[in-house]
């Protein structure tokens, strides 16, 4: 039966008029799957700009250096875009996301550097916090009826407000060395943040593809009127969706800390555009309107290799934001372009002049 209320994604518009957020992510998916692009044309474009910069800059760009770089580069907001896809998938927004990872990274540094807390017990406890606030988000939700979008968005403010009081405004630092290790350690030549990455990018694709808790998740989040009528907890759906955003931003906090040893307050902030820049991407490759694994590895390598490329071109700071920005207007752009010419070409068909005698 879940199987079936999948079919209802792109349909799902005014299903649910006590849950605005539900209608958003299932009709944004549906219409980027729509582009009718190829379902691997993110890696014709990825071939295609790996060419064109090691054309350009052949002894910089075409390098193992460059390749380690952006791989390692992406790993972190791999892990936070899974967690995101999750929430998505279900039918909500995660906008406090970003300054979540700020927070919990503030907070790990923190506790090891200033109240002398142990590595293990500093991580543990901010994936704790982490995770509380996707509860936070949750009670507002689901127990208070908000829409996930400004439910989350005032989260963010809230969490950007108590990162900057707790830190000072100041960078917060230095990890323990032996804290810094299990970012810096790379088997075989490949960074260990890389592994960590792929083998949650495996648990996550096949919870989400082969399992009744996937299926169940993604009915949730295409028609949640229906889901619910086919005997689906959706609140409960909903609710494991923002905690487990919360536990994906505590586990990212952990390994951004590990990685820089120290940390800005505004760190967290610039994570935002990525992922949703990449979730929302992922629905037009693979799996065409639907959130999936395969698409965000796809769509998050090929932002993260243009980004390296602009910047190793220009070298400016401004790059990644503008790429990053640049590539989910385009993407929602022409969606919304060609869904309004489909519309004007059904009225054509549909016009009295066109009707049959």
């Amino acid at each position: 039966m879940t199987d079936q209320l999948l079919e209802h994604r792109r349909s799902a518009e005014g299903a649910d008029p006590a849950g605005q957020s539900t209608v958003s992510t299932a009709s944004i998916a549906g219409r980027l799957g729509g582009l009718r692009l190829p379902r691997f044309g993110g890696l014709i474009l990825l071939a295609a700009l790996i060419a064109g910069f090691g054309a350009a800059m052949p002894e910089t760009f075409l390098t193992m250096q460059t390749a380690t770089s952006v791989a390692r580069g992406q790993s972190i907001t791999i892990v936070l875009a899974l967690s995101l896809t999750v929430c998505l998938s279900a039918g909500v927004f995660d906008l406090s996301i970003g300054s979540n990872v700020g927070f919990g990274a503030v907070l790990a540094l923190s506790l090891m550097a200033t109240h002398g807390w142990s590595p293990l017990l500093a991580s543990v406890a901010t994936v704790f916090v982490c995770a509380a606030v996707g509860a936070v988000n949750a009670v507002l939700v689901v127990g208070v009826g908000m829409d996930s979008f400004i439910a989350t968005l005032g989260v963010s403010s809230i969490l950007t407000a108590i990162t900057l009081m707790a830190s000072g405004g100041v960078i917060v630092g230095p990890a323990p060395s032996g804290f810094q290790s299990i970012a810096a350690w790379q088997p075989w030549g490949i960074p260990v943040l890389v592994i960590y990455a792929l083998a949650l990018c495996l648990v996550a694709w096949y919870v989400l593809e082969h399992t009744p808790l996937g299926r169940r998740l993604y009915a949730t989040g295409a028609n949640k009127a229906a889901a619910t009528l086919a005997g689906i907890s959706t609140d409960r759906y909903v609710v494991g969706a923002l905690v487990t955003c919360g536990l994906g931003a505590g586990l990212s906090a952990v390994l951004l800390s590990a990685s820089v040893g120290s940390i800005s307050p505004a760190a967290g902030a610039g994570y935002l555009l990525p992922v949703f820049a990449g979730c929302f991407l992922a629905t037009t490759q693979v799996k065409p309107g639907r959130y999936n694994v395969a698409g965000l590895l796809i769509a998050l390598f090929l932002l993260g290799t243009g980004v390296k490329g602009f910047s190793l071109l220009g070298g400016e700071v401004w790059i990644p934001d503008m790429f990053n920005g640049l590539a989910l207007l385009v993407a929602v752009g022409l969606t919304v372009y060609l869904q309004k010419r489909e519309i004007r070409r059904s009225k054509v068909r549909l016009s009295p002049s066109r009707a049959p005698e």
